[in-house]
């Protein structure tokens, strides 16, 4: 695996057992990653839980952090794929925003098995040590898995979503392409080519024209980690796919622009693609 490769190289400033699925730690963690703590200056987004039921569950042993409507049945489900750094604070407080809106936000720690991003201080070693050993094939089924653990826990099977940052946002388009089931998916700045191993056999570029659900891309134009050929070669594919799939570009935005506890962020363009992923989601009836 090329390391140097992935986008958040560019973007930085310089356990408990479960038996027969083998993972390697117990649970979340509170708090953001170690490799990528705000600095005190950094003024980071908090949504609180009021209204929610929030917090850590389980699926056959997966962790996962969940967010909804307290009291409220058949919501809209959207999975949250996190980036590299796996279901830290960042991406908690993703799910109570999104449960704040109405719906069923799950993020499954899909790293489990392999290891924690949340307690390495180096995004080379997560990379390195973590990453580089998960497989697509299973990240696809730990996501089936935690779809029909939301439909059984208060989501509506019929309305199912994704979005997902970074590594995370190239699994947006390859699960697009995977599961029928999905409505709508909402690809926050992933790698769209990459090295073909039997670990990641494909990428969004080879599946543009078999995705099973319209996916929004929302990518910056500055962005060190994914080339704009290749964000342009995406947009030319799904124009050819005609499936209603579309990339915006924040011509000014680098990487994780919407990371709001990294240096990297800025605020107009993750408010923007805030604003549109929503209306996105609402376009194809995944309205709450």
């Amino acid at each position: 695996m090329n390391e140097k490769a992935h986008p958040d190289f560019e973007s930085l400033m310089p356990g408990a057992t479960f038996s027969r699925r083998g993972f390697v730690f117990g649970g979340l963690a509170a708090g953001f990653a170690v490799a990528v703590r705000p600095t005190l200056a950094q003024e980071t987004i908090h949504t609180d839980a009021q209204g929610l039921l929030a917090g850590e569950v389980k699926i056959d042993g997966l962790p996962a952090y969940r967010a909804q409507p307290q009291g409220k049945t058949f919501l809209p489900t959207i999975l949250v794929v996190s980036e590299i750094f796996g279901v830290h604070e960042y991406i908690a407080d993703i799910c109570r925003r999104l449960a704040k809106r109405g719906y069923l936000a799950i993020a499954p720690e899909l790293f489990a098995r392999h290891g924690d991003p949340k307690q390495l201080s180096n995004v080379q070693e997560i990379l390195s040590a973590i990453v580089s050993k998960v497989a697509d094939a299973e990240v696809f089924a730990d996501l089936d898995a935690t779809a029909a653990w939301a439909a059984k826990n208060g989501g509506d099977p019929e309305r199912l979503g994704i979005t997902g940052f970074c590594w995370g946002g190239r699994i947006v388009w390859l699960y697009c392409a995977h599961n029928p089931k999905v409505k709508a998916g909402v690809a926050w700045y992933g790698r769209l080519d990459g090295e073909v191993n039997a670990r990641t056999p494909r990428w969004p570029l080879d599946v543009a024209p078999e995705l099973k659900a319209p996916v929004l891309g929302l990518y910056g134009g500055k962005d060190q980690g994914i080339p704009l050929e290749d964000v342009e070669a995406m947009q030319d594919a799904l124009k050819k796919a005609g499936n209603g799939s579309m990339i915006h570009v924040y011509a000014d935005a680098g990487h994780a622009f919407h990371a709001d506890y990294r240096p990297t962020y800025r605020k107009e363009a993750a408010e923007d693609g805030w604003r549109r992923m929503l209306e996105w989601f609402a376009r194809h009836g995944l309205a709450p």
